[in-house]
C-alpha cells in the first residue's frame, strides 16, 4: 500500500507498539497535531541522524492531547503503528507549515523464537544489573518482542535505526543478541575498573600473607 502522510522528523527512533509522549512547541507541528486530531489520521516520525532524515520511519497514532498550555504548546501521547519507507518527500503542502511524504509499508514478519528472545531479555537484565539500572518491561517475558526491549539494550541512535531497517523478528532478535554479547563484557570491565579506582587511596583491611 502507498499513501500520503504528514511527517514530524525527530532525532529519535520510534518502534511499532511503542508508547511515546511528546511536548509540542513549534508552530508547524502544533498545526500538524491539530490537523491529525481533526482528520483522525496518524503521522510519521522519520529519524534524523547526523542532520540527515532517514528513508524509514514509524507511523504513529495520536492517542491524546493531554495538556495545552497558555502559549499554545502541548503535551501529547502517541503510539507506534508500523514501519514505513519514504518514496518521496513533499516539502510544500498548500496552506500548511509542515511537510509530508508519499510512503509505502514494507512487509514485516513477527514470527518469534521464544528461546532466543528470552536469551536477549536475560542479557539485558544482566546489563541493567551491572549498571545498577532499574527497568521493568510492561509485558510478560513470553510476550516480549524485539521492539519492546530495543530501547533498553543500550543501542546508539544509528543502531536503533539499523534495527528498524530489519523486517524480520528473528533477525532483530539476533541483532540485539550480538550487540549485547559484544557490549556486556566491556561494560562489566568498566564497572570493575571504576571499583578499583574508588578503592585507590583508601585504607585497606587486608590479611597478610603468612610465609
Amino acid at each position: 500500500m502507498t499513501n500520503f502522510i504528514n511527517i514530524f522528523p525527530l532525532s529519535i527512533v520510534v518502534y511499532p507498539g511503542e508508547a511515546l509522549n511528546l511536548h509540542i512547541f513549534e508552530p508547524r507541528y502544533k498545526q500538524l497535531i491539530y490537523d491529525c486530531k481533526e482528520n483522525k489520521k496518524p503521522f510519521g516520525i522519520p529519524p534524523v541522524i547526523t542532520d540527515t532524515m532517514g528513508e524509514l520511519g514509524t507511523l504513529v497514532e495520536l492517542v491524546e492531547i493531554t495538556q495545552v498550555y497558555d502559549n499554545g504548546e502541548m503535551d501529547i501521547k502517541t503510539k507506534g503503528l508500523e514501519v514505513f519507507r519514504i518514496l518521496e518527500v513533499v516539502k510544500d503542502i498548500p496552506g500548511k507549515m509542515y511537510s509530508g511524504a508519499i510512503v509505502n509499508y514494507p512487509q514485516n514478519t513477527d514470527i518469534t523464537n521464544g528461546v532466543q528472545m528470552q536469551k536477549v531479555v536475560d542479557i539485558i537484565r544482566q546489563l541493567h544489573s551491572i549498571l545498577k539500572v532499574n527497568k521493568t518491561f510492561i509485558k510478560a517475558d513470553n510476550q516480549l518482542r524485539s521492539y519492546d526491549v530495543a530501547h533498553h539494550a543500550g543501542l546508539s541512535l544509528q543502531e536503533e535505526y539499523e534495527l528498524l531497517a530489519l523486517f524480520n523478528e528473528l533477525q532483530r532478535q539476533e541483532y540485539l543478541k550480538q550487540h549485547l554479547l559484544k557490549v556486556l563484557p566491556v561494560i562489566a570491565e568498566m564497572e570493575m575498573l571504576k571499583s578499583r579506582i574508588k578503592l585507590n587511596g583508601h585504607f585497606k583491611n587486608l590479611s597478610g600473607f603468612k610465609l
